[in-house]
């Protein structure tokens, strides 16, 4: 059961550190890239809603555990036309037949679920051959120094943060699923660098 903690304080942080400017230029570099029928995985507090095409995207189906994030999201900003279709669930046990989506986006959740491997795959069952894997997540960095402080701070950092993991691969993971299409690499500016080394790109269901 919840505590007190997760229900009313982690997700309005969530909300708010994921809303914020240098992470929302992130989310716009990624999300136009969408197409057909979209699953977005961990879709939280909404904040990518906003950066959908409606005349690219026919419906977007999200999948999200925290009844208090869907809440959130249930009024969060979109553009008119867009159909949103928004379920209980986790990226892990996804209940969608093979091959139903057109565009897979995952944007700050493969930190989160439970396991990373299996959520990729089943991400990969869902997708239709040839589709999109559209990400931007943050994750483990490639200097010794600060992948040294990530793993120190990796335990009391998911206490506080639901779950998050600082020191999980992003697009060295990914590649065991889908084929990498391209990516681009860099600590985000504004952020501790702990948390800050971002993964944004695109992979292809082969």
């Amino acid at each position: 059961m919840a505590s007190w903690y997760e229900r009313h304080i982690l997700p309005h942080l969530i909300s708010c550190c994921c809303g914020c400017g240098a992470v929302t230029d992130q989310r716009r570099k990624i999300l136009p890239r969408a197409r057909g029928r979209v699953l977005e995985l961990g879709f939280g507090a909404g904040h990518n809603l906003a950066y959908y095409d409606p005349a690219q995207v026919s419906e977007i189906v999200g999948v999200e555990p925290s009844p208090e994030l869907r809440a959130i999201a249930a009024r969060a900003t979109r553009p008119a036309g867009l159909v949103v279709d928004l379920r209980d669930g986790i990226a892990e046990e996804l209940p969608f037949p093979d091959a139903s989506f057109d565009t897979v986006v995952s944007t700050f959740t493969l930190c989160t679920v439970r396991d990373q491997p299996r959520a990729l795959a089943e991400a990969r069952r869902v997708l239709k051959s040839g589709g999109r894997f559209c990400f931007a997540e943050h994750g483990s960095a490639p200097d010794a120094g600060v992948a040294r402080w990530q793993r120190r701070l990796d335990p009391l950092w998911g206490k506080l943060f639901g779950g998050c993991h600082l020191t999980r691969p992003v697009s060295d993971a990914i590649g065991r699923q889908f084929a990498i299409a391209s990516v681009e690499k860099a600590y985000l500016k504004g952020m501790p660098r702990i948390a800050g080394w971002i993964e944004v790109g695109e992979a292809v269901a082969a």
